[in-house]
């Protein structure tokens, strides 16, 4: 009766702010700190949709693996021995152990430590102990009892999406049009991209959401948030307030935002990279690029996937150098999130530039990156004073 109470209320809190959000286009602060409505987006968000988990360079070679997760279900992203890509639920189905404790590796089989239940990297059972003393001459069947997969599992340029819904819609229609922006993150190289080096990961107390929206395309707090790291001369722009004028694109559930660069520079990109990049985009790509000297700065993937494409300098007196950072907005809670980031670079960039783009994106969107910091004291902010009575009657 209680639980029927509580969620009757935050029902009807709901519905209020969606009315006010459409009607008034004003927003509830208390969505940034509820573990009633934080409940609700497990269930109906991240329970229903695509959720990236990893990017197909982080396992390039045969027993690769990685360990990832949707909220609280932890999944192992391995490549078999033939190179194909299984993404299997970390719970061996004896009694329940997690399988695997390592976030990285490799490995042909997992083997339960509570009973040495033995899997291969494919999901089959291969191994049980004493198995005719515990399950009769017949044992058990193998493929009965094997690894869970995930419901869906999909691949959008090198990113390993799943789905925790079998009947989710395919994952070419969940990118849909956004599919056109991200190809200037991800298609500059017909050889696709790959990671360099771990993903960072550090906790935030902060609103998942509040980093996803932000990453939309927030160009209004640049003259205030990161005037710190312009002043330095990290972030070398002609005015902090230099995104006024992005252009922000909603597509579907996802949106990105588009600024300038200095005609013919490319953001500083190398050469071969610009060739490669008016080879592999479509001519309306390439068309937008070279007319009006734009590209996408950031982008997110609903629900809690981003990407950014920038250039800081890294040396006083250089250039400034162009990366790309993937980050995911793991959920932890109601007020609480686990950031994961990567750096993308072109698999056919010289060496020399991966390095150079690894430092650029480390000393602004690196765990202790000076950008990242000053985001992070924002969302965290936000998410500290919405946990509070007040905010359930304080629009945004």
């Amino acid at each position: 009766m209680i639980e029927e109470t509580r969620a009757q209320e935050t029902y009807e809190v709901l519905r209020e702010a969606k009315r006010a959000l459409d009607e008034e286009s004003k927003l509830l602060a208390k969505v940034y700190h509820e573990p009633a409505i934080f409940e609700l987006e497990a269930q109906k968000i991240f329970q229903k949709t695509w959720v990236f988990l990893a990017h197909e360079s982080e396992i390039p070679w045969p027993g690769d693996y990685v360990l990832r997760r949707i909220i609280d279900d932890s999944f192992i992203v391995a490549r078999d021995e033939d190179g194909q890509i299984h993404v299997l639920f970390n719970m061996c189905r004896h009694r329940g152990m997690q399988l695997c404790r390592s976030d990285a590796g490799n490995a042909s089989h997992f083997r339960c430590p509570y009973h040495g239940y033995t899997y291969k990297n494919t999901g089959k059972l291969n191994g049980v102990p004493f198995q005719k003393e515990a399950y009769g001459p017949e044992g058990l069947d193998k493929d009965e009892w094997a690894m869970t997969p995930a419901p869906r599992v999909g691949i959008y340029e090198g990113m390993i999406f799943a789905s925790l819904d079998a009947d989710v819609q395919p994952l070419e229609e969940h990118i849909g049009d956004m599919g056109w922006y991200l190809d200037f993150y991800l298609k500059k190289s017909s050889a696709g991209m790959e990671v360099v080096g771990p993903p960072q990961r550090w906790v935030m107390h902060a609103d998942w959401k509040l980093a996803s929206e932000n990453f939309i395309g927030d160009g209004y707090h640049t003259q205030s948030t990161h005037m710190s790291t312009i002043k330095a001369g990290i972030m070398r722009v002609k005015s902090p307030a230099y995104l006024k004028d992005g252009v922000q694109i909603l597509a579907g559930s996802h949106g990105c935002l588009f600024m300038g660069f200095k005609p013919g520079s490319y953001f500083n990109y190398p050469q071969s990279i610009v060739d490669s990049m008016k080879e592999s985009l479509n001519g309306d790509q390439v068309a937008l690029i070279e007319e009006n000297s734009v590209l996408p700065l950031n982008a997110t993937i609903f629900p809690n996937t981003s990407l950014l494409h920038s250039s800081m300098s890294i040396e006083p007196d250089g250039k400034s150098v162009p990366y790309v950072t993937l980050r995911v907005w793991q959920p932890m809670g109601a007020g609480k999130m686990e950031v994961w980031s990567w750096c993308l670079v072109e698999k056919d960039a010289p060496e020399d530039f991966k390095k150079a783009s690894n430092r650029s994106y480390l000393s602004t969107f690196g765990a202790s990156g000076t950008l990242e910091q000053d985001d992070a004291e924002n969302w965290s902010g936000t998410t500290r004073v919405a946990a509070g009575a007040m905010s359930g009657s304080h629009y945004l």
